[in-house]
């Protein structure tokens, strides 16, 4: 993931100190309950799409922007699903970093799925049932999704 301008200059300041930030999480299903996936090139791992909420943006729009910005595809946020605080972790260099995540259950509006930054090596359409591994926090993202309560969950969590 290409690290914002914002958080570089934070850095600048505070070093390799905690920072907390707003993170955003899309689960982006088709009317055929396929879901988009995209491959990071940083780790190679399948997950959904995400990213950092930029100072001053709505966390709706920041989402929208983020599945264009790695995809191509144009979508519509239809409801919020979870909000939850990640653990504390730390990256190879040394910042230390606390996510607040807001995941959001979206359907595509146009487009044609594909690599579309520098941040994936693949994006695609998978069947719910025929998925590659994602990370078990976002599993539960998923789930969360395709649950008929329209309530968001204040956890990652499923009810």
């Amino acid at each position: 993931m290409t690290t914002p301008k914002f958080i570089l200059q934070l850095r600048e300041k505070i070093g390799h100190d905690p920072l907390f930030l707003a993170g955003i999480t899309a689960v982006v299903l088709d009317p055929d309950d396929r879901v988009l996936l995209v491959r990071r090139a940083d780790n190679g791992r399948w997950t959904l799409i995400a990213g950092v909420l930029e100072p001053g943006e709505e966390p709706a729009v920041a989402i929208l922007r983020e599945i264009q910005e790695e995809t191509g595809i144009v979508a519509e946020v239809e409801r919020l699903v979870s909000f939850e605080a990640m653990p504390p972790s730390s990256y190879p260099n040394g910042d230390q970093v606390q996510f607040l995540d807001l995941c959001f259950r979206c359907r595509p509006l146009s487009g044609e799925a594909r690599v579309n930054d520098d941040e994936s090596l693949e994006v695609g359409w998978f069947p719910l049932d025929a998925m590659p591994e994602i990370p078990a926090r976002e599993q539960i993202c998923l789930t969360n999704a395709l649950s008929s309560d329209p309530l968001p969950k204040y956890t990652g969590r499923p009810a």
